[in-house]
């Protein structure tokens, strides 16, 4: 069976069991969400602060682009185009650190970033659409909250897919369930990494702070919204070379950052 062939337990595929496939989100759970987007912009600001008082090191920006490759080579390659799709296999050791390096970008832990992903394909620029930048308003207004929430605001929302409805078959994985449990730890390996290299390749703990702020933060910051754009800005501005159900676009600048993923309209 597809991995986006989501139905029921009773095998009934309707828009009640749809909504009914939701599951909420404790209050905790989005302060810390918020706290995981602040932070990174947080590092940003301090970032900018140094890099006017001091410049910017080939260790840092090795650091940052380092970082940056891998961590979003485990969204596109591991989190998307395997777990999500199951566009290919892989030996189970590969899987798991696909698994830990799409965490280590900090956009969510492996099993909702996947039940989100495929409920977004499976609904995609529709109401039900976890994401889509479509139905909130028309005109500038309608445009701009649209946005917003494809970009942003949706991750505050106060439900989830279920993961027993959209990633069953993740599930049977304990591999895969123990890199998903292990999210807060995968949040501290992303930050611990480029501490403590920039720590050693300078010989000082000011390059350990350095290291923190531009391959940790910054990183963090940069590898967030550019995924966040291909939700938002690639379902409204760019090339739509092949017809599809929605409106997904070939975004040629996203294309580039986003390692690939910005030619969104081959993908739908």
């Amino acid at each position: 069976m597809s991995a986006l062939k989501i139905i029921d337990a009773k095998g009934n595929n309707s828009q009640v069991a749809e909504k009914a496939a939701r599951q909420p989100i404790s209050l905790s759970a989005r302060l810390i969400t918020l706290v995981v987007i602040i932070a990174p912009f947080l590092g940003l600001l301090a970032g900018i602060v140094f890099l006017w008082d001091r410049g910017f090191s080939w260790v840092e920006l090795g650091l940052l682009v380092g970082m940056y490759v891998l961590t979003g080579l485990g969204i596109t390659v591991g989190f998307h185009r395997l777990f999500t799709h199951r566009a290919f296999e892989t030996h189970g050791a590969v899987q798991f650190i696909l698994a830990a390096l799409g965490s280590m970008a900090v956009e969510a832990p492996l099993l909702k970033w996947v039940a989100v992903h495929r409920l977004h394909h499976r609904h995609s620029d529709r109401e039900e659409d976890p994401h889509s930048p479509h139905y909130q308003g028309d005109g500038f207004l309608g445009l701009v909250r649209g946005a917003w929430h494809a970009h942003l605001g949706w991750v505050f929302k106060p439900e989830t897919p279920n993961l027993d409805r959209y990633v069953r078959d993740l599930l049977q994985s304990r591999a895969l369930r123990c890199a998903h449990a292990l999210f807060p730890l995968w949040i501290v390996v992303s930050l611990l990494i480029p501490t403590v290299l920039g720590g050693v390749l300078t010989g000082s703990w000011m390059g350990a702070v350095f290291g923190l702020i531009w391959g940790g933060l910054v990183r963090i910051f940069l590898v967030h919204h550019v995924t966040w754009s291909v939700n938002s800005a690639c379902h409204l501005w760019g090339r739509q070379p092949y017809r599809s159900s929605d409106h997904s676009r070939n975004n040629f600048l996203f294309g580039i950052l986003a390692l690939g993923e910005g030619w969104h309209n081959n993908h739908h």
